[in-house]
């Protein structure tokens, strides 16, 4: 978590008047310092109002008239010329203002993805580095443009600033985890062991399964959701040999979070690596992508409750504590999981049995 604060001057300093201060304890004129350097008097007087830059060679020959590091020199010279180009950045950031504006700042800075700042360029500057580009354009380009696959996703069109910082924080994220190179028939065996970890607490099951995941070439991160997106989990392929899974823990049950899990994993092992999927409550898409989502739910389904197990305990038709405990015991997954599923096929009205559902938040 960044909770650093950035503060940065409105005005840049040139090494030509920490030279002149130099001169003034040393009780060096300027003319003194130009016969020890070898150097002309009007060049060393251009240097000391600011008209011309310290050179690397310059550098060297000030620190044997005065004792000051060449390095010292230097780096003063770069930091010049960095805090020019910054103001000058600045001023070009400006007009951005109004698209500052749209992204969630309080909470993104309170979550410690992006740091307070003291300014709105100073934030506008925060806010491009946290995603990379180097302009509003260029954003826009990579998130908003009509060609881009995620802008499908209700989630999306919601609120698109917010969605694009929760997926943006989920590549970074990922981007820190080495994974092998995707593997599909390791990665399905993976799946089976993740299955049995849906009984174990967090920190069993967040570690095991990550583990799992990157050893068959899939980043699993969880990324706290943001208030406007609404998105319970996102899959895509950060390379051609590495996927990203994203869970964000909406909904906060257990049901929520394997169904979410499971039905991602399907969007890896059955559709293509240009598309980008992100789940949210009351999806609108095209018929293609909806063919995708649905068939991504019926194999997160099936693989947690396969048909004719939950054909055969539907046929009992008694649906309490005890028979549903002893079901999930005989499939080897939570009843959270089951009452979830009851639940859905409406079998089961919302308000029962969510005891049985663990619950789980972000530290």
């Amino acid at each position: 978590m960044n909770t650093s604060t950035f503060f940065q001057p409105d005005y840049a300093i040139h090494p030509g008047e920490t030279l002149a201060e130099t001169l003034a304890e040393l009780g060096m004129p300027q003319a003194e310092l130009a016969q020890r350097m070898g150097r002309p008097l009007q060049m060393i007087s251009e240097i000391i109002q600011g008209k011309k830059a310290i050179t690397a060679g310059t550098a060297l020959q000030l620190e044997r008239a005065t004792g000051v590091p060449a390095n010292f020199w230097n780096s003063s010279q770069r930091n010049y010329e960095a805090t020019l180009a910054r103001l000058e950045e600045d001023r070009g950031l400006a007009p951005g203002s109004s698209w500052l504006k749209q992204f969630p700042l309080t909470p993104l800075t309170k979550i410690g993805w992006l740091p307070e700042c003291d300014s709105p360029a100073a934030q506008m500057r925060a806010l491009l580095n946290f995603f990379g580009v180097a302009g509003v354009k260029e954003w826009e380009c990579i998130w908003t443009s009509p060609q881009v696959a995620f802008r499908k996703s209700t989630a999306f069109k919601a609120n698109p600033m917010a969605a694009a910082a929760w997926l943006r924080q989920g590549e970074l994220v990922a981007q820190q985890i080495r994974a092998e190179a995707y593997n599909q028939e390791m990665f399905m065996k993976a799946l089976y062991e993740i299955r049995k970890l849906t009984t174990a607490k967090p920190d069993v099951f967040v570690p095991k399964a990550g583990e799992l995941c990157r050893s068959t070439g899939i980043a699993l991160v969880f990324v706290p959701e943001l208030p406007g997106t609404g998105a319970y989990g996102a899959t895509r392929w950060l390379t051609p040999k590495k996927a990203i899974l994203q869970l964000s823990l909406r909904g906060k049950a257990d049901d929520f979070l394997w169904f979410t899990f499971f039905h991602e994993a399907a969007h890896i092992l059955k559709h293509g690596k240009r598309d980008i999927f992100i789940e949210a409550p009351n999806g609108a898409f095209d018929p293609e992508t909806r063919r995708k989502e649905e068939e991504a739910d019926t194999f997160a389904s099936d693989f947690l409750i396969p048909k004719h197990d939950l054909a055969e305990f539907r046929r009992q038709g008694r649906f309490t504590t005890e028979t549903i405990q002893r079901f999930a015991d005989q499939l080897g997954i939570s009843p959270g999981i089951v009452v979830g599923c009851l639940q859905h096929e409406k079998l089961l009205p919302f308000t029962h049995l969510n005891a049985l559902k663990r619950r789980f938040s972000f530290k």
